[in-house]
């Protein structure tokens, strides 16, 4: 008798292990909301935002969902400085300091990344990403409302969080030991040098890892693909998760989803260079070099 309950209980155990390791289990799965949860909790304990163009915005939304000029605050972030001004841009949505925010677009996460970075910059400790988006909402069959929130105002102290904005002078000072991990997080033809948009000069700045935005998502739900694959991309990118890193694209945004990536996987010094490559390939003092594509498998 107590062999077979040893057995049972063996058997128990190996199907609650394998179980387990079949969920996506984050590092740091507290950055990402999940749609069905989010529908099941108190709207009014989250500020919600929807960086989608305001038109789409007005045809249906989250509700109680606030409409965040993504554009805007894309131009205004410069080279992150104005906490004046980001005082009140921040609390003019009513994001108070201790205000638990939820992000979301329906563009792969490129949008509702830069929102949650451009946060978490300006000090907001609880900033999250909507797992899956706009998309993962609909799909779910989740309530929606054309109805906007009631203007709300709240005191937001903006300060500058320093080290998590990469600038031109410290990543040149790190090609010189290699303190800071690179990523690029543009496509490959950007990264070799083929595709050259309208900048000045095409190429990868020397020593960067390469690992397209893009990869880290579900390419039909939007979801940060599970923990074990995200893993292995970056291991196959070369990228460790125990660095400094620097990720960059060509204006911050795709970067800011690279950063989000790394950080849920538990990557604990992740830095923007948000000035990016529209910044280093017109500039007279950067290296520029040839990326090299990697090997079809």
């Amino acid at each position: 008798m107590p062999q077979r309950m040893s057995l049972a209980l063996a058997i128990l155990w190996l199907g609650l292990g394998m179980l387990r390791a079949e969920e996506p289990q984050y590092p740091k799965g507290s950055l990402l909301a999940e749609p069905a949860g989010l529908a099941k909790e108190d709207a009014k304990a989250f500020v919600i935002l929807d960086a989608r163009e305001r038109a789409k915005y007005e045809q249906g939304h989250v509700p109680n969902a606030r409409w965040v000029d993504h554009a805007a605050w894309a131009q205004a972030f410069g080279a992150g400085k104005d906490d004046e001004g980001w005082s009140k841009r921040i609390g003019e949505l009513g994001i108070a300091a201790d205000a638990r925010v939820i992000v979301y677009d329906d563009n792969n996460a490129k949008d509702a990344a830069r929102i949650w970075w451009i946060l978490r910059y300006w000090g907001l400790e609880d900033a999250r990403l909507l797992n899956g988006g706009w998309q993962g909402w609909v799909s779910g069959g989740l309530p929606t409302e054309k109805a906007e929130p009631p203007a709300a105002k709240a005191p937001f102290p903006a300060k500058a969080q320093a080290k998590r904005l990469a600038t031109k002078d410290e990543l040149l000072k790190s090609l010189e030991k290699a303190t800071l991990q690179i990523v690029d997080a543009r496509s490959e033809k950007e990264f070799c040098g083929v595709e050259n948009l309208t900048n000045k000069r095409a190429g990868a700045i020397p020593g960067a890892k390469q690992l397209e935005w893009s990869d880290l998502l579900e390419k039909t739900s939007h979801r940060f693909k599970p923990a074990a694959e995200l893993r292995k991309l970056f291991e196959d990118a070369g990228i460790s998760l125990d660095k400094p890193t620097a990720t960059h694209c060509q204006s911050g945004g795709r970067a800011s989803v690279m950063a989000f990536g790394l950080e849920l996987m538990g990557a604990k010094d992740v830095r923007n260079y948000y000035a990016s490559w529209a910044e280093w390939s017109s500039a007279d003092d950067t290296p520029v070099t040839p990326g090299k594509a990697k090997e079809k498998k």
